[in-house]
């Protein structure tokens, strides 16, 4: 059998103690850290904002197979990444949708470019720091579930990888909670093992996608046209600064004011209107999605159990998922969720079991909503 193992090395604790497991359960690691970005201070040396592909990272990565002896390599991806991920990114936030790049990321870059190195390399698995368990079940094969740290379950950016890799992943962590993995790091002594965890994308140190958007595209930010902003009944309340500069749900830098707080609810782009309301306004009872992709067919899905996820830690609803032509799908929830944001990934479960998932293309409205804002 082959035992070859592709880890992957970002020179944090998780893929410390991931290398560590998988030296433990006897496999053949080589070490590969993704080089995806490289940011650049005004005068164009290599900023330091950002530990993830920093020149530290990668020397702590290395440091690490070093030091169990397994060789280590680093792959240049920017030019992947920079085409899948970051691209397009800039590309939904200018049509006012608001992207998950950490699922892109995972599709072609981890489950992409990275097997592709597995195969060159004859390693047959690939291994990840991801809070996630890989398991098989009778009739179905290898499936994904949730790692068993719920503050640290990572299973719902992977909803979009080719089922077929499934049976070839490996993550160690996924039966550990993260004090427990940094123990583990701390008593092998580890460099790694108080290494402060990354919260941010390694393109976007200080989340500040606004200001991204106008460094990274000054031209196209220039450009953007202004539009009306609207009350949920069709007034003009304002003026918005693009379609860029909002996301479904945003409170803060509206420019208005009024008795109680506003909400962004709706962004028509036809139109090149922002819609705002009242947080009860940002209630929908279902929504639409597109570029599905099932981890486990739909005919083994057990009906009345489906739970979605709309959102990175969102706790799910109850739902009833209608699949339609062209891998799209209508999802009815159980009770109305807040902010259902078109470009943020809605993923099914049952209980811990991942089923798949797609991109929320609109918001469905109730009969309110849809006489309210019959505008847009």
């Amino acid at each position: 059998m082959n035992k070859r193992v592709l880890v992957a090395m970002s020179g944090g604790v998780d893929s410390s103690v991931t290398l560590l497991k998988i030296l433990e359960e006897g496999y053949e690691p080589v070490g590969v850290t993704m080089k995806l970005w490289e940011s650049t201070d005004a005068d164009g040396t290599p900023s330091t904002d950002s530990y993830c592909c920093s020149v530290e990272a990668i020397n702590n990565a290395k440091l690490i197979c070093d030091g169990f002896g397994v060789p280590h390599y680093t792959l240049d991806f920017k030019s992947i990444f920079r085409e899948n991920v970051v691209d397009y990114l800039v590309d939904q936030y200018f049509v006012g949708i608001t992207p998950n790049p950490c699922v892109e990321c995972n599709v072609h870059l981890r489950w992409g470019a990275l097997f592709h190195h597995a195969d060159q390399l004859d390693a047959h698995w690939i291994a990840t720091g991801h809070y996630a368990r890989i398991d098989s079940v009778d009739g179905i094969g290898p499936v994904i579930r949730k790692g068993i740290d719920d503050r640290k379950d990572q299973s719902y950016v992977l909803w979009g990888i080719d089922r077929e890799l499934i049976g070839r992943t490996l993550f160690p962590l996924g039966e550990f909670r993260k004090l427990e993995v940094r123990a583990i790091a701390e008593e092998a002594g580890l460099v790694t093992a108080r290494i402060a965890e990354s919260q941010e994308l390694c393109f976007l140190p200080d989340a500040d996608y606004r200001r991204f958007l106008r460094e990274y595209t000054p031209d196209r930010s220039k450009a953007e046209q202004e539009g009306l902003m609207l009350s949920t009944g069709g007034e003009t309340i304002g003026r918005h600064r693009g379609l860029s500069q909002y996301t479904i749900g945003q409170r803060k830098g509206l420019g208005i004011s009024g008795p109680e707080p506003s909400y962004v609810q709706h962004m028509d782009r036809e139109n090149n209107t922002v819609t705002v309301g009242s947080r009860n306004d940002l209630y929908f009872p279902s929504c639409s999605l597109a570029k599905l992709n099932w981890l486990v067919s739909p005919e083994y899905w057990p009906k009345g159990k489906i739970q979605t996820h709309i959102r990175y830690n969102h706790h799910g609803v109850k739902s009833e998922v209608e699949l339609g032509e062209n891998a799209t799908a209508a999802v009815s929830f159980e009770s109305p969720q807040f902010a259902v944001t078109p470009g943020q990934s809605a993923v099914f479960y049952v209980d811990d079991l991942l089923l798949g998932g797609g991109i929320i293309t609109e918001a469905g409205r109730s009969k309110e909503q849809n006489g309210l804002d019959n505008h847009s």
